[in-house]
């Protein structure tokens, strides 16, 4: 099973959102998929329990950490749960370490009854983030093309805690960032700027889509990602022109990083 962490310092970036969709396309290429909430704000169990079509783990995601009896059902797309126990993890600093390896042991028991599992975490740098790093594959971080969130790159890669560069020498060798997602990407002069900045400052971060300068992975601002999202619908079923039209701004993104994500395990496997 390979593991994939949603994570950026800052919210209101629509990482629940490229969570479900991402979620969802790995089920829609017959992956076997655990989604696991750790953000107690839980935008992304909320998309997935509307839909209906995820079977739900018998605890919610904060006793993945704290420890107990947990049941997995037996189907092919399962939730972890957002549960408000998460806002209790970080006040008792002594379990930080049982906590992480807590997590770890369970994502390693589900190690054969899985393709991916896909973790959205909470924007704050605690032990839910720091469990969820420690123990990952890859991470994904989804950006708005705003110089206040460009800013909080170098807190992804550098904080004194969470920093990814951190995490990879402390605690996880094999943690390998994709790389950068614009998101919520609006096609106004403004955000055009700030994207060619973006890929002069952060190319090597970002993600190519192909050899052509700018043509990086990204996921426009589009009113049927929200509707789908509140609806718990999957985009590229939705009958709206709009819903398709989103879905084939979209689906290149996707497409890469679910590619990254499978290559590396057929990597592994073969190994």
């Amino acid at each position: 099973m390979k593991t994939l962490v949603l994570a950026n310092q800052k919210g209101g970036v629509g990482k629940s959102a490229v969570a479900t969709l991402l979620s969802q396309y790995f089920v829609q290429k017959g992956h076997r998929v655990l989604a696991i909430d750790l953000d107690h704000q839980g935008n992304f169990s909320n998309a997935l329990q509307l839909s209906r079509r995820v079977g739900l783990v018998s605890v919610t995601a904060d006793v993945l950490l704290s420890g107990g009896i947990i049941a997995v059902p037996q189907q092919s797309f399962v939730l972890a749960a957002s549960g408000r126990g998460l806002l209790g993890l970080e006040r008792q600093p002594t379990l930080h370490t049982p906590f992480a390896r807590n997590f770890r042991a369970f994502l390693s028991s589900m190690d054969q009854r899985f393709d991916v599992c896909v973790i959205d975490t909470n924007p704050n740098p605690d032990i839910r983030l720091i469990a969820a790093l420690a123990s990952t594959d890859h991470v994904l971080s989804p950006i708005q093309l705003k110089q206040e969130a460009m800013d909080g790159v170098a807190a992804l890669l550098d904080h004194e805690r969470v920093g990814l560069r951190k995490i990879k020498a402390v605690l996880n060798p094999k943690l390998r960032l994709i790389g950068l997602l614009p998101s919520m990407v609006e096609a106004t002069p403004f955000e055009k700027i700030n994207l060619i900045q973006v890929v002069r400052k952060y190319q090597s971060l970002l993600i190519p889509l192909s050899e052509r300068l700018g043509d990086i992975a990204s996921i426009p601002r589009r009113s049927a990602i929200g509707e789908a999202q509140a609806q718990g619908a999957v985009l590229w079923e939705m009958k709206k022109t709009a819903a398709r039209d989103a879905w084939r701004e979209i689906e290149p993104s996707l497409a890469r990083i679910a590619g990254i994500v499978a290559a590396n395990a057929a990597h592994d496997a073969a190994a």
